[in-house]
């Protein structure tokens, strides 16, 4: 059995989470990765957009991490939201790059800090944190909009799974979907009286 690693085990998801996330972008046009697809706009390149904030603020600024990242959504004079959605002309790629740097910072936090390391979130009421505490709240953050992305893709081109060339998925072909689906459908209504 091999040795107890939380910081890599935890930092490890993180990186999984963040790579399904501009996976989900690969094959789609500019429209489809941009278009809203629920009631609240949640969006994929806007997915990405957020959680290069999320990675800059809580592991630059919550541990003084020296950076020389400029997100421009995330400036005070910024529209309302900016972060969750891209404008015509922020680029696909540019917002992916960005989102890397963002990376490279918080690996550079993590691998930097001990677990037990302090820090303070100022919009949290200027809370004490840990290293710990800021890696398993963002890799549970990232982890969610992974998700969301996985939903959104779906909704786009049926694509779904974890990793590209890692499906994860018990059923391969869209007949089965449709079959699966269908049951399900057939238990709601069921379940509800039709």
């Amino acid at each position: 059995m091999r040795s107890l690693d939380v910081k890599g085990d935890l930092h490890g998801y993180l990186r999984g989470a963040r790579e399904t996330l501009v996976w989900k972008l690969e094959g789609l046009d500019e429209y489809d990765i941009r278009r809203p697809l629920t009631p609240t706009g949640t969006n994929l390149l806007g997915l990405v957009k957020h959680s290069a904030g999320t990675h800059l603020r809580y592991f630059g600024d919550v541990f003084g991490s020296a950076h020389d990242i400029s997100l421009p959504w995330m400036l005070d004079d910024a529209e309302s939201n900016a972060d969750m959605w891209a404008q015509p002309d922020e680029t696909r790629q540019r917002i992916i790059t960005l989102y890397q740097s963002t990376w490279e910072l918080a690996d550079a936090t993590i691998d930097d800090l001990p677990l037990d390391a302090s820090g303070r979130v100022p919009w949290w009421a200027d809370s004490p944190v840990t290293l710990h505490h800021i890696l398993v709240h963002v890799t549970a953050e990232t982890q969610r909009h992974a998700g969301h992305a996985d939903i959104i893709r779906e909704l786009i081109d049926g694509s779904a799974g974890l990793l590209d060339g890692h499906h994860n998925l018990r059923i391969d072909d869209p007949t089965g979907w449709r079959t699966l689906r269908n049951q399900i459908e057939d238990a709601a209504r069921r379940a509800d009286g039709h």
